[in-house]
């Protein structure tokens, strides 16, 4: 596999904000998304055997485990990744942003699937698989990153169409101003939670964090 870096942190998105986690940063993504802030993980990695992974993991003694990227569906052994650290007992969450199938990850509790749908601000709205959706269960979560009004609409219409059975969350462009999108939810009584990227809140864009 390629691999731009693991490392140690809390989660910064999502329901699980805030558990301490470690991260295993695959290199390279099919999506140029306008707003992306790792853009040094399209290229920049190397080479590891998956038991070296699983040893850089086990190293922090941690039981969480985020396979992040770039996106980490680009790389044919991330399911057999994701399989063995389930076998090892721990719990694992994926974050893909939703243009690659997901329907050769197994079926777990201890499986978090935590899936994009890119926004028209992202410039990468075409490419979605939205047949994902039909794969997402109550202990998964879709994540929709809003930079503008027509972002919010457009993910508010694909909440009513699809009617997604997991966690909605929704995330300002980089992270931290929510005060817009909290008012639209709240007029649309929208089932879905606004919330910050915590590493943005207290490590900016500083790497590895």
């Amino acid at each position: 596999m390629k691999i731009c870096e693991i490392f140690y942190s809390i989660q910064g998105e999502g329901v699980t904000m805030g558990i301490p986690t470690v991260f295993v940063r695959l290199s390279g993504c099919n999506l140029e998304c306008r707003w992306c802030d790792t853009k040094y993980a399209r290229e920049e990695g190397k080479s590891m055997r998956i038991d070296a992974v699983l040893d850089g993991i086990k190293a922090y003694g941690c039981w969480q485990v985020c396979i992040t990227g770039g996106e980490p569906m680009c790389q044919t052994e991330t399911p057999h990744l994701i399989d063995l650290l389930l076998e090892l007992d721990y719990l694992v969450t994926l974050e893909t942003n939703g243009s690659r199938s997901l329907e050769k990850l197994a079926c777990s509790e201890a499986l978090m699937i935590s899936m994009d749908i890119k926004c028209p601000g992202s410039g990468q709205a075409d490419k979605m698989d939205m047949s994902n959706l039909e794969l997402l269960g109550p202990t998964d979560q879709l994540k929709f990153v809003i930079s503008d009004r027509i972002d919010y609409e457009y993910a508010r219409e694909i909440i009513k169409e699809h009617n997604p059975v997991c966690s909605i969350i929704m995330t300002p462009v980089g992270g931290v101003e929510l005060g817009e999108i909290i008012k639209w939810v709240l007029k649309d009584k929208l089932d879905v939670r606004v919330l910050p990227q915590l590493h943005k809140l207290v490590w900016g864009d500083e790497r590895g964090h």
